[in-house]
Formats: structure tokens, sequence, C-alpha cells
């Protein structure tokens, strides 16, 4: 018996390969059942993604240009604005070969990033018309970076860029005397600080674990090796310095999407599709294990309902973006 078939039921998988939902039958047949995607039914699968569902109810909302919404908002309209869009739409497994979704992007690189640095800023610049300097952020240039790779821009010029201020600014420290000094630290202290942010890490090293290990530079994988072990030191959730403290209390709810947020849940998945089994993750491993209902599969405890252009799914029921992604690190574990 396989680890899978251990994990979960026929009922389940039928009940994750329901056509209606074909992002996450799409998922469900290459990442957990390990179809290739040239196989007939992953790319019928993957081409209803556009056809019907959550993907095609966002897309039919976008305007000509490319954007959602208030063309200036594409990140303070939380969660209808055009960065949030474009991080749904990449889990939700789209890609740069639909012309709508190459639209989206290309207005994300053409608004949000940095000409100079790199990095993603939540405001655009009236001068160089990217996005302004002074506010780029750690986990908005996490989340746009893995966005746009998981889309599709893995060889884009402006992506590597966004790469390199990954590699070169996101910090891993567990704590320091002084604030580090000059750009972009000065600036927010909840990003920066003498403690390094959480989310900014997560979404860090989210975006880097996109790249195809034969792709990364010696200098990513270093970066990917430090911010793990900043998660591992915390054992995913847990203070540092006292680890029968709960880092935070709302990382225990699981969530999709979780936007800038995080949990238990993705910062196991991260690790794990990282390929790292740690007896650190222990504790986090557990955890998603003890949250398995009756029925084998789990609830989506955390929700930005009523705030995105469309609900994915029922807060309180059970989930099967939850249990897709609790069955893969399980699986795994």
């Amino acid at each position: 018996m396989t680890p899978l078939q251990e994990l979960t039921t026929q009922d389940t998988l039928a009940w994750l390969l329901e056509k209606e939902n074909p992002s996450v039958r799409y998922f469900t047949l290459t990442k957990l059942l390990g179809a290739p995607e040239n196989d007939k039914d992953v790319l019928e699968t993957q081409a209803n993604i556009y056809n019907y569902g959550i993907a095609s109810s966002i897309l039919s909302q976008q305007n000509a240009m490319g954007y959602w919404g208030n063309e200036d908002n594409f990140y303070l309209d939380k969660y209808r604005g055009s960065v949030w869009q474009l991080i749904i739409l990449a889990e939700l497994g789209c890609s740069v070969h639909n012309t709508q979704v190459k639209r989206a992007c290309e207005f994300i690189l053409e608004n949000s990033q940095d000409r100079e640095s790199g990095g993603f800023a939540f405001r655009r610049s009236g001068r160089t018309n990217g996005g302004r300097h002074s506010e780029v952020i750690p986990c908005l240039t996490g989340n746009m970076v893995r966005s746009l790779l998981k889309l599709g821009h893995v060889h884009d010029e402006r992506v590597q860029k966004g790469i390199e201020w990954i590699c070169t600014y996101q910090r891993s420290d567990d704590g320091i005397l002084e604030p580090v000094r000059g750009w972009p630290y000065d600036r927010y202290e909840m990003c920066w600080g003498k403690h390094t942010c959480h989310m900014g890490v997560v979404k860090a090293l989210k975006a880097l674990s996109a790249i195809a290990p034969h792709e990364r530079s010696k200098r990513c994988s270093e970066q990917i090796a430090s911010l793990a072990e900043y998660l591992l030191i915390h054992h995913i959730y847990k203070k540092s310095h006292e680890l029968e403290k709960t880092s935070r209390p709302g990382w225990l709810k699981f969530g999709f999407p979780l936007m800038y947020q995080t949990d238990v849940l993705e910062i196991a998945s991260i690790l794990t599709e990282l390929n790292y089994h740690d007896d650190r993750m222990r504790d986090a491993v557990d955890l998603i294990r003890g949250k398995r209902t009756i029925n084998g599969r789990w609830k989506l405890e955390n929700t930005f309902n009523g705030r995105m252009i469309n609900n994915i799914e029922v807060k309180g029921k059970e989930s099967k973006w939850i249990t897709l992604r609790a069955l893969q690190v399980l699986a795994s574990n």
C-alpha cells in the first residue's frame, strides 16, 4: 500500500477529481497521482481551467488593459486589485499561454516592479511609471515572483531581477540588536525591524521553490537553505526561543488562498516541495494529520470570503484545496 493509499480513500480521490473544479482535478492528477503533463486527461483538464470555475470567473471581470478595478490600487484594493488576482490565478494553475493571463502579468511587471531594484512595490511611481522604489516590500515581492514563475515567466529577465532582489535583500535572521540600515530596511518596521518578518521569509522561500532545481544559481540555493533554516528553527509555527509557545494562533487555522498571510500547512507544503524532511517539522506534520475529518478530508478554517472578487470555498466546510495540500504534505512525510 502506498503512503497516499494509507492516507485517503477512493471516495476522497473521486471528490478531488470532480470535473467541476478543474484546478484541483489538474493538481490531483499531476501532484498526487503522478500523471505526466502530456497525458490526455491532464491536458483536457488544464484547458478546462479557463472554461469554467473560479479562474474563468476572475478572467471574465478583467478589463482590456489587463487589470481589475482601479488601475492605481493594484495592491491597496484588498483583495480585489490586480495583485491578488494574479496570486489566485497562479494558485489555480493558469499560465501565460492564455492571452488574458499574459496581459495581467505585463500589467503587474509594468506598474508594480521597481525598475531600479527588481523588487515589487505597492504603489506606482509617477516618475518611472514602475513600482515606487521607496515602497518595495518583501512579502509582495515574494508573492509576485512566485506567481510570475508559476504562470510561465521563468526566463523573463524582469522576473530574474526579482529573484536577484530576494537573494540580495531578504533577511533570515532570528533577531538582531540593531535594525539593518539603508534601503530597503529603513522605512517599514513591520517588514524589517529587529526581527525578520515571518511572512516575508515564507513568501520569499515560496518564490524560490518555484525555480526548478537545475535552474537555481548557487546564490539562490544558499538563500533557500538560509530561509528554510529560519523556518525550521521555529519548528514552522513556534517561537524559536520558547518552543512550547505558538508564534501566532491564526497560523493553526488553514486557509486558501492566503494572499500575504501564511499558515502551518503552507509552510509545511513549501518545505516538502523543497524535499525537506527534518525532525523539526514533526509537530507541524502531526498538527496537519490531526485536522483530518472522519471522512478523511480537511476543512477550510480561514478565508477572505466577501472581500475577494469570487468566494472559492465555504468556511467551515470540507475543502478540496486544503485536502489536496494536506495529502501532498503527509504523503511525503
